[in-house]
């Protein structure tokens, strides 16, 4: 009996009004909440559970069965351990309970127990992946007693912690305590309920957050409760490929476009509606016709009772005409196929038309003769697959991925219409790994995929496919990217790409994200009028400014099969999205454009202007007139501006405020258009969030608006060329940008310009000590405080982003708290940092804890650049050590393409990243158990870009770690790593591989240390059953970590002989 059969049959009795085997006959009320949810992850269903009890209970005698007693009662003694009497799942009354207790008959004559036994929940899981994150995200929530068991090929969790508790109160009918223990029992039992009630919940939020929402399995159960008190759904009893799922939960986060499209349903006529009630099917666009109409075969559904079809239909998008088109010869029913136009020949490629036949055939229809030829073909044999994706590129048709059985393909074929030949396209470039259900969509010579699912993973990763050159390529985008997703559409409109709908259903299902293809930025427009439809596997066509939504859906046992009426979704109002975004910007127009062109080059102050009655002369005379009018509006309240009849000190106090994204598109704006004032230093500020940059009071006269933010776009749109914002952020010539381009480039920057001291003058550089000391040295002076407390001054620190970490030994003598906070900020400014903390030792707890104490600043989360990584975190919580950077580097240097790594410590990603980015990993698992670091490395991966190809495993390695994967472990923890070395054998792959293990070793014990690491290393080896050879590769001595005490790292190769 297999999984799925197995949780059919649970649930079946939870469905039951039949009270179950437990004492209460039905769930504790406190775990509905919790078991429903956990039973509609496809990968798990509970099998017992108990939310937590105090209880009383009275244990049979010793000699209580005896030979006398019949086989009846032995038998039932024998599933009893005694007799209830007392027992709650909630916070007892203390006089309740030691008035039932003292005035009990006890009758068994054996000992009686006071007890409180914590939550406990047991469950079967899918897979051994399944098991392990279930398990680590129990072990985070405190219940550390969770493991996981091997039942024959079940594999089984038992989710608990230690908070129980057994105290004996009475024994042979002689209560032993007073009625005041029994009540403190009780009172410390309400405590150890309340302690677990927090755990319990605290579980279900991260289940939720991290297991639900993800939904890391293929398969795609929707099971939905029918009833309040207990999980109602089930498996439906159809394909597993028939179904899919909902995520509880939803959030609903306003879009970052003010726009809103409104989805509108179909009015039809012809054929009956639910003709369109399908999923798995295809459609495409034929327009080689007069009026605009959809062409659709195949998928799941239809009339009466569903079933996978084969009928072509033609729907009119003018009209809403729904007709069938009775072509002779049709293919066999079938879903998960892709239908592609060529000229006047629909193709069909693929798809499954049962559980066993999965199809690689191709039958075209050509729409002049009505009869459907199935294609032959000499040459590459196409493979059978369903889920794959297909577009059509001139008269070629591009087929990727899809799956067959338990193969996933990540392959590409072409099929060449005009020749009938099948290609298997040479891998070229950053290929996408194999995987189904995901989208392709194609503009002019690109093809573009995004999203699906590989068999173990939901991705979220986009590629592109050039036609000329046959590469692949990652695509790299800013702005928020839309969540993983598979079984969901992608198309292409005006300059964006676009995706819609999927698997799973959040509140992402509810909103169109978009890709600036010019720009390469997301942004994301809600949809209205959807929240009732569920967009999987659907089928989308644009025609016009419409998009055209054709059925999708999901089968649900308790809830029955949901399929989407057809949709028309409006897309026109992204064209405007530009205009939009900047309507409430004063516009600049061409004549000020050409004004300010002539103003940057000739420098207007030292510029003699005259009217000669020429044009030029005209320009100019405008140009001072203007600059004369932007300088009177701008001599406001804190804004002046010198006059114009004074002497011109071009340089003031000017700044322009970007954050930082921008920055560096508006320096070099500002530098090419001379505006940047080079006698004055840029400045971070605002814990490096935003930039000041220093700039001319002739750029402050033009770009300073009424309310100190830049003016608008140019009026006239031949000025604007957005894909010289492209061009800039890959760093340009001096002239390849036009003028006008720089401006509207510097104006989309949405700065501020202010006068402040934030930009100093440029001055002689001194050394940061040298100016700290003397900075200090006169404040103390000023303050009469005595000259030897300047012995504690650091010589060195560390720089983490914005902050300055100083050593623990800086600042301690007492004198300096009389200085206050002034000293803080005499030392923030002389290291010319924002904020400022004090190291502290490591804390010795497994979760290595950082003690940084914030001296200056209000927050301890930091962005810290090393190596062109990005490492974020809370500094005050998490360590970091620059001092590692040699062996980050060094990690980073190695070839790890196609390699999987298991990083049994990751922390904040300290090498997590290096091998992701620098090294290119194919995968990584990341271990930690820390939440600290584990927010701090989630945010890591997401804004590295490197998430798809990370899995965060949380808890205790021991347990989570993955077994008989890794090409290379590292083991990064001081002071050592041994607790982890059995560990780290089993991740690596049965032919071996590579583990990096750190220790803190004295200087005379290298060798020693060396061969108590291979001893140990062989020992486990033979321990797991394999026969390696394992030699010591390399030994790193990556610094002093004290005295005579070095951190050395050694690459250990083993190898099977």
């Amino acid at each position: 009996m297999d999984f799925n059969t197995r949780k059919r049959q649970v649930l079946s009795t939870l469905l039951s009004q039949e009270p179950d085997k437990s004492r209460k006959g039905g769930v504790d009320a406190p775990l509905v909440d919790i078991i429903d949810s956990i039973n509609k992850h496809p990968s798990y269903y509970t099998t017992s559970s108990c939310s937590g009890r105090i209880s009383i209970l009275e244990e049979f005698s010793a000699t209580q069965n005896n030979e006398g007693e019949d086989n009846n009662k032995k038998q039932k003694l024998k599933k009893k351990a005694g007799d209830w009497v007392f027992v709650s799942h909630e916070p007892a009354d203390p006089d309740h309970v030691a008035n039932l207790l003292f005035n009990h008959s006890f009758n068994n004559g054996g000992l009686v127990v006071f007890r409180f036994e914590p939550f406990i929940l047991a469950l079967e899981c899918s897979d051994i992946s399944a098991a392990q994150s279930l398990v680590a995200s129990a072990i985070s929530c405190g219940f550390r007693e969770s493991g996981i068991t091997c039942i024959g090929k079940r594999i089984m969790v038992a989710l608990r912690c230690s908070i129980r508790m057994e105290v004996p109160v009475a024994d042979k009918g002689q209560i032993l305590v007073s009625r005041d223990y029994v009540r403190f029992l009780v009172n410390l039992a309400n405590g150890k309920m309340e302690s677990n009630k927090k755990r319990t919940e605290h579980f279900f939020r991260v289940f939720q957050e991290k297991v639900v929402m993800l939904m890391p399995t293929g398969r795609c159960h929707g099971e939905i409760s029918s009833r309040c008190n207990h999980v109602k759904g089930q498996l439906s009893s159809g394909s597993q490929e028939d179904v899919t799922r909902i995520s509880p939960g939803r959030i609903w986060p306003s879009t970052s476009s003010g726009c809103r499209l409104v989805a509108v349903k179909m009015k039809l006529v012809g054929e009956p509606l639910e003709k369109l009630f399908r999923w798995g099917h295809s459609t495409c666009v034929a327009d080689f016709t007069s009026s605009k109409s959809l062409l659709l075969f195949g998928g799941y559904g239809g009339l009466g009772t569903h079933s996978r079809q084969n009928d072509t239909l033609t729907l009119d998008i003018e009209t809403g005409s729904l007709k069938i088109i009775n072509a002779s010869n049709s293919p066999t029913p079938r879903m998960g196929h892709t239908a592609s136009m060529v000229g006047q020949c629909l193709y069909i490629i693929g798809g499954r038309e049962d559980p066993t036949r999965i199809l690689n055939d191709v039958w075209f229809l050509n729409m002049d003769e009505l009869k459907w030829h199935l294609l032959e073909f000499n040459g590459a044999i196409f493979p059978a697959r369903h889920r794959h994706a297909a577009v059509v590129v001139g008269s070629c048709i591009y087929v990727f991925g899809g799956v067959h059985d338990a193969t996933i393909y990540g392959d590409m074929y072409v099929l060449d219409a005009n020749m009938l030949q099948w290609k298997q396209v040479e891998a070229k470039g950053e290929v996408p790994s194999a995987r189904h259900s995901h989208s392709l969509a194609v503009t002019g010579k690109t093809i573009y995929l995004f999203g699906g699912y590989d068999g173990s993973r939901i991705l979220g990763d986009l590629y592109s496919y050039d036609v000329n050159t046959g590469f692949w390529k990652s695509v790299e985008t800013t702005g928020r990217m839309p969540g993983p997703r598979f079984s969901h559409s992608l198309f292409a409109f005006d300059k964006y790409l676009a995706v819609l709908g999927g698997c799973p259903a959040t509140w992402q299902s509810e909103e169109l994200a978009l890709l600036d293809l010019e720009r390469m930025v997301w942004r994301h427009v809600s949809i209205s009028s959807i929240n009732d439809c569920l967009l999987v596997r659907s089928t989308v066509n644009v025609v016009g400014d419409d998009l055209i939504i054709i059925g999708g859906g999901s089968s649900c046992y308790a809830f029955g099969t949901k399929f989407n009426e057809p949709l028309t979704l409006g897309l026109g109002p992204l064209r405007f999205l530009e205009q939009e975004h900047w309507h409430d910007r004063k516009k600049v127009t061409a004549q000020h454009v050409k004004i300010l062109q002539t103003n940057a080059t000739a420098r207007w102050k030292n510029l003699p202007l005259r009217s000669n009655g020429t044009e030029e002369g005209m320009i100019l005379s405008t140009n001072k007139d203007f600059l004369a009018s932007r300088i009177a509006n701008t001599s406001t309240g804190n804004h002046k501006i010198q006059d114009k009849g004074e002497p011109s000190d071009r340089n003031s106090n000017w700044i322009l405020k970007l954050d930082k994204i921008s920055a560096k598109i508006g320096k070099d704006a500002l530098k090419k258009l001379g505006w940047l004032d080079l006698s004055r230093k840029a400045r971070v500020i605002e814990q490096g969030s935003c930039i000041c940059f220093p700039i001319t009071e002739e750029a402050a006269c033009f770009l300073l608006n009424d309310d100190s933010t830049l003016v608008g776009e140019i009026e006239d749109d031949s000025f604007i060329c957005e894909s010289s914002l492209v061009k800039m952020r890959k760093g340009i010539s001096k002239n390849e940008v036009s003028f006008p381009v720089l401006l509207s480039i510097l104006t989309s920057c949405q700065g501020k310009v202010v006068q402040g001291d934030n930009c100093s003058r440029s001055k002689e550089l001194k050394a940061p000590q040298e100016s700290l000391r003397e900075a200090v040295s006169l404040l103390t002076k000023q303050k009469g405080l005595s000259p030897s407390i300047l012995e504690e001054l650091p010589s060195r620190w560390e720089r983490l982003g914005d902050m300055a970490v100083l050593p623990v030994t800086s600042f301690k003598d007492d004198s300096w708290h009389s200085l206050g906070n002034e000293l803080w900020v005499t030392v923030v400014r002389s290291l010319g940092v924002q904020r400022l903390a004090r190291q502290g030792r490591i804390s010795s707890t497994g979760t290595r804890d950082s003690t940084l104490e914030l001296l200056f600043g209000d927050s301890g989360w930091v962005q810290h650049k090393e190596n062109g990584i990005l490492y974020c975190f809370d500094a005050t919580k998490c360590m970091f050590s620059s001092g590692n950077i040699s062996e980050k580097l060094r990690m980073a240097k190695l070839d790890c393409r196609n390699e999987i790594v298991v990083d049994l410590f990751a922390g904040v990603g300290y090498f997590v990243l290096p091998f992701l980015i620098k090294a290119g990993a194919k995968l990584v698992y990341a271990c930690e158990w820390n939440p600290n670091a584990l927010f701090a490395l989630r945010h890591n991966i997401s804004v590295n870009g490197v998430r798809n190809r990370c899995i965060i495993l949380e808890g205790d390695n021991r347990i989570t770690a993955p077994k008989g994967v890794a090409d290379r472990v590292c083991l990064g923890l001081l002071p050592s790593s041994e607790i982890s070395w059995c560990t780290a054998v089993r991740a690596l792959r049965p032919e071996g591989g590579v583990l990096h293990v750190h220790g803190n070793v004295k200087d005379t014990e290298e060798d020693s240390w060396l061969e108590n690491l291979t001893r140990s290393i062989k020992t486990f080896v033979l321990n797991e059953g394999y026969i390696w050879n394992v030699t010591i590769e390399h030994l790193e001595r990556v610094k002093w970590y004290a005295p005579h005490i070095r951190h050395l790292v050694a690459d250990v190769r083993c190898t099977s002989m």
